[in-house]
């Protein structure tokens, strides 16, 4: 298993990395294999499977796959083109892609959200057909968006736990006792190892010019998340509270009289900041999911902004620990909410954010994932119930609490020597055991929990 960093950070769009950058993506893979398919397509159907059909609508699922089907994939996503393109499907009832010919998709009648049982390879499935004139299907795939923005095809979904193909990785760790190895044996760090395993796909300056690229990112979504002002769209009325948060707590700075616990609130402003950007469809990056994009960058500015002798030159060390974390947990449970509930999406990201943390303040390999399981941990049983489908209520708030958990985990793991009673192997175990056994009313179908428990106004 080797997972780069820049699979588990990947830049797109809100809201949600498997309900709107993962049925995009899909959409432009099936747009390829039309391209290089024998027969003519006169027209295109989608038809939504599982979560993506309950919730699909409060993600945005039926704008993604019209987009995607434009043409349009995440990481070049241009917002006025996209509208402009939303528009020509609405008015003429079909998509231009490049290099095919114009085909008919009709949104009411050829975006089909099947609220039937999920498709058997994911809760987060898909079907994609292209017809020809007379009807006929002449080629149609099934995707599954997997979670953090990940499609695979049945095919490749039958084939996840092949052996790997590809340059082999000089630490090649699938679980955290071997990575703690490794790290022993040739007394490296966590990053170190994750860096070299790095560097045999891609030159140095590549591997520092994207990391610098997904802080970056990061960065810039907090800074206009905690600039912008309104209602969030989707119908909740939920008003972005970042702006005024942020104002309070600079008119507070410098008083003598303020209270320690007030550096919870600068955490969760943070990530709060990073989560109404990704509820208003803005630019994020997937951290590991967009649902949980705001705990690793909260965690980073927290400890820029606020702990004395934070280096921003060390912000990569910080990524690449929580990468190594984030890979550990997808190859072994899952970072989706649609399979695992919360507990995969927040969860993953507390513990991913947790390592970084302990990292980059002096931890020792033993004492990061000493904090990652911390952090996972206490996020164990943790239900994905989106009021509405829509990734506002409670999941602003929940990264706000999933950042405060990081640095407690970080601090506490930091407090002892790495030794500890529950490895975070077993913990990731737990944690998918757990999800195989939640109902799913409480796994992103907005069937259950929080969402069907709101008030009647």
């Amino acid at each position: 298993m080797f997972l780069s960093v820049f699979d588990v950070f990947k830049v797109g769009i809100g809201p949600s990395s498997s309900h709107t950058m993962g049925p995009m993506v899909a959409a432009g893979r099936f747009l390829d294999r039309l391209r290089t398919s024998p027969f003519s397509a006169h027209g295109v159907r989608a038809t939504l499977h599982g979560s993506l059909a309950f919730t699909g609508a409060g993600h945005a699922t039926d704008r993604a796959v019209k987009l995607g089907l434009c043409g349009f994939l995440p990481e070049s996503y241009e917002a006025e083109a996209a509208e402009t393109a939303l528009a020509a499907v609405q008015d003429t009832g079909q998509v231009t892609p490049a290099g095919l010919s114009p085909l008919r998709f009709d949104p009411v009648r050829d975006l089909v959200f099947d609220y039937g049982p999920a498709l058997p390879g994911h809760a987060n499935g898909m079907v994609l057909q292209a017809r020809d004139a007379q009807g006929d299907v002449v080629l149609q795939e099934t995707y599954y968006s997997i979670g953090g923005g990940f499609v695979l095809t049945d095919a490749e979904l039958a084939q996840r736990d092949a052996p790997p193909t590809g340059p082999a990785v000089p630490y090649p760790f699938t679980r955290a006792a071997a990575m703690l190895d490794m790290a022993r044996d040739s007394g490296k760090s966590i990053a170190e190892m994750k860096r070299a395993n790095e560097l045999t796909a891609r030159s140095p300056a590549q591997l520092d010019a994207g990391i610098a690229r997904i802080w970056q990112v990061m960065r810039d979504c907090m800074d206009r998340g905690m600039a912008a002002e309104g209602e969030l769209p989707g119908g909740l009325r939920v008003r972005r509270r970042a702006c005024a948060i942020r104002s309070a707590l600079v008119a507070e700075a410098g008083r003598n009289l303020t209270a320690p616990h007030i550096i919870n609130d600068w955490i969760s402003l943070y990530a709060m900041a990073v989560n109404e950007e990704n509820a208003a469809g803005g630019q994020v990056v997937t951290a590991p999911t967009n649902g949980a994009a705001g705990v690793v960058p909260a965690t980073i500015r927290y400890w820029l902004d606020h702990v004395p002798g934070a280096a921003p030159a060390r912000v990569e060390e910080f990524l690449l620990t929580a990468a190594a974390i984030g890979g550990l947990i997808k190859h072994n449970a899952s970072i989706s909410g649609a399979e695992c509930g919360c507990q995969a999406e927040v969860g993953s990201a507390a513990a991913m954010a947790a390592a970084g943390f302990c990292a980059v303040l002096g931890g020792s390999p033993a004492q990061v994932e000493n904090a990652a399981e911390i952090a996972l941990e206490h996020h164990l049983g943790m239900t994905c119930d989106p009021v509405r489908g829509l990734v506002q209520v409670p999941c602003i708030e929940r990264n706000g609490l999933g950042a405060i958990k990081a640095v407690s985990a970080a601090s506490l793991a930091l407090r002892g020597d790495g030794a500890h009673f529950m490895p975070l192997d077993n913990c990731i175990e737990a944690m998918r055991q757990t999800g195989a056994d939640m109902s799913e009313k409480y796994k992103e179908t907005a069937l259950g929990g929080l969402a069907v428990n709101v008030p009647n106004c």
